[in-house]
């Protein structure tokens, strides 16, 4: 179960770090920060589910983390 689980985090991290890396827009140092030079914007269409599934996916990473480290002992 243990190789199972190794298995599935590889693949959930693979993803969430895809998903991150799909985030950025401009391609220098500041707005990897933040600083992109807009005080607000409004998530909308493709943008918003990418964002949602980075949460998501975010998420599941933690649990199975958690779960390979009780599983693993």
């Amino acid at each position: 179960m243990a190789t199972y689980l190794r298995i599935a985090l590889i693949i959930v991290s693979v993803v969430l770090t895809a998903l991150v890396m799909l985030q950025s827009k401009g391609g220098g140092l500041g707005s990897m920060f933040g600083s992109d030079g807009s005080v607000y914007q409004t998530r909308r269409g493709m943008e918003k589910t990418m964002y949602n599934m980075t949460i998501v996916f975010s998420i599941v990473f933690l649990l199975i983390s958690l779960l390979t480290v009780m599983v693993g002992g």
